[in-house]
């Protein structure tokens, strides 16, 4: 298999599962004369993936091929170092959270912050819209009241500095909150961070901050937001939770308790839930039948 086109033929036939529709341009920038990196940015092209992240994997695929001195088709990239990640421990790595957060509510208020802590959810995330300031510091304490005593963990979606004055859990960014936050002061007040990702490219810079956890998604279409990738799949998760086994993952996007099973046996730690709870007919009962598929798959509720 010494030809460009063999080696491209060979991967995309190797990796069915991971092929989303439609392939991107077959083209491209290339950043490299490397023949390993050429066949397998074009193959994961072809596949499918975004440009950058086809850039991210051919890199690490010619690494492997380097470090493993031989190429095999059937066999894609998942060690860190492949990706040039740093090893862990890290000195500036945020407050650690469980590696296995259970189920993982995203709710709009302190209200139903109170209603899923008390029905035992593990994890929760306070996703709360407003741009008043002060509203937004009365909803945030109001939660982390609301979970004082349940041994739920509490992270704050986007509004980290009122959750740093309420002494939450955790906070959540996105890609671009994540640019903007002052992530040395989420550090020093000893908050855990978790950071949303939707691909190869941006779990790598996310990866660079050592957050507490990296949110990895969508993994099926979702109403909820407008999404800057496709659907990724339980097959891509499964591969980006690989890759990023040193650090606690959360699965997101479009996850409904018939979905939860393949999602959980992916291998995350984590799966994040919206309107499966919060749109739900019983949402106690939902989330009890929830717990109990990620239980049943060897995830388990953090210590308090």
């Amino acid at each position: 298999m010494n030809t460009h086109d063999d080696r491209v033929r060979a991967i995309v036939a190797a990796h069915p599962e991971l092929r989303l529709e439609p392939p991107q341009t077959t083209t491209g920038p290339l950043t490299s004369g490397a023949p390993v990196y050429r066949a397998a940015k074009e193959a994961c092209l072809q596949l499918g993936f975004i440009e950058v992240d086809a850039e991210c994997l051919g890199n690490a695929w010619q690494a492997m091929t380097e470090r493993k001195d031989r190429f095999d088709a059937a066999d894609w990239p998942s060690d860190p170092v492949d990706f040039g990640m740093r090893p862990w421990p890290r000195a500036d790595a945020f407050a650690p959270c469980p590696m296995r957060l259970g189920l993982y509510a995203v709710l709009p208020d302190a209200a139903w912050t109170l209603r899923m802590a008390r029905a035992g959810v593990p994890t929760l995330q306070l996703r709360f819209k407003s741009t008043d300031a002060a509203a937004i510091a009365r909803e945030v304490r109001a939660a982390v009241t609301a979970v004082r005593g349940t041994g739920a963990l509490l992270f704050v979606n986007d509004h980290w500095q009122a959750a740093i004055a309420a002494g939450a859990y955790g906070v959540h960014l996105g890609q671009e909150d994540m640019r903007a936050a002052d992530l040395a002061a989420i550090r020093a007040a000893g908050l855990r961070l978790g950071l949303s990702s939707h691909g190869y490219a941006e779990m790598l810079r996310a990866d660079r901050h050592s957050p507490s956890y990296i949110a990895m998604g969508a993994v099926y279409p979702t109403q909820l937001k407008e999404m800057p990738t496709a659907p990724q799949g339980p097959a891509r998760l499964a591969a980006y939770a690989r890759l990023m086994r040193h650090v606690p993952q959360v699965a997101i996007g479009g996850i409904d308790e018939a979905r939860l099973p393949r999602v959980a046996a992916s291998g995350v730690g984590s799966v994040a839930v919206v309107r499966a709870i919060v749109a739900a007919k019983e949402p106690e009962a939902a989330a009890r039948r929830m717990m109990a598929i990620i239980e049943a798959t060897g995830q388990h509720r953090p210590a308090s």
